[in-house]
């Protein structure tokens, strides 16, 4: 039998995170040295990938890397994450959110955007396990992220690891320096966060524009928002939390992440 797998929450930060790991890197890498075994594919839901009108999986054989940014050191251009895709699972998870009444499809070429490949090279860098992307419906809303949630959930006790990845503050309006001094709505608005997370209140979590403080502030835009509350939907009450404690980078971007579920213990070697 299968374990159920975890679901894990992770914040990807900018694209220089890729290879600045700061305090989240090291982190996402020891999480990654205790993914079980059983772990068959990995599947990434980013806000960097949005569709109208359905909802896409990635179905090729071997994904491209996507550099979908602009304005960044060269080396970045130059990173690849060679994981191979697998069209049959492509095809599976299609099939479940059809069931759960979701227009889908599977997209033969589309490649892995960086809120997909930045925090695997941290959790998963030797990219032997087969990676999916599914993206999420635009526009969409608290109701479509938790159905999406839970959707997927099943995927747990099939071997596929769900990743979630977003920014658990998302304020590009006041980006600021690295090494800037984290500014105070930011600290309040992940305390709130975690807070709702560890209580598994995915109710307040799904409603957070009229329940975080700052939330405005926090997220002008939600899109990198929802990630959390779909990570949250697959997840369940009996789901241990664990916190990765990231820090806050540029001022403004809280690189805070969650594992909902078991990992393997700590001295179990990685599947990546």
């Amino acid at each position: 039998m299968t374990p159920r797998l975890p679901v894990i929450y992770v914040s990807h930060g900018s694209p220089t995170f890729a290879v600045d790991p700061g305090q989240a890197g090291p982190l996402l890498q020891a999480v990654g040295r205790r993914l079980p075994q059983a772990v068959k594919a990995i599947l990434v839901v980013s806000p960097h990938w949005m569709t109208a009108g359905g909802m896409l999986t990635t179905g090729a054989e071997q994904p491209e890397t996507v550099h979908d940014f602009g304005g960044f050191p060269d080396a970045l251009y130059q990173l690849q994450y060679p994981a191979p895709g697998h069209p049959q699972w492509a095809q599976a998870v299609a099939e479940r959110l059809a069931q759960a009444g979701f227009k889908t499809g599977v997209h033969p070429q589309r490649g892995l955007d960086h809120g997909a490949w930045v925090p695997l090279r941290y959790l998963a860098p030797e990219a032997r396990v087969p990676v999916l992307q599914v993206s999420m419906p635009h526009p969409i809303t608290a109701e479509l992220a938790v159905r999406m949630g839970r959707a997927l959930a099943a995927l747990r006790d099939e071997g596929v690891l769900i990743v979630a990845s977003g920014s658990l503050t998302h304020n590009l309006y006041e980006f600021r320096r690295v090494g800037d001094e984290a500014a105070e709505y930011v600290k309040e608005f992940s305390a709130w966060a975690r807070a709702a997370v560890q209580a598994h209140d995915l109710e307040s979590l799904a409603h957070y524009r009229e329940r975080a403080p700052h939330a405005l502030r926090a997220h002008p835009t939600d899109e990198h928002y929802w990630p959390l509350v779909i990570a949250m939907a697959a997840s369940d009450d009996t789901d241990p939390v664990e916190v990765i404690d990231g820090g806050i980078s540029h001022g403004v971007l809280s690189m805070e992440g969650y594992v909902l579920g078991h990992l393997a213990p700590h001295e179990e070697e990685a599947v990546a």
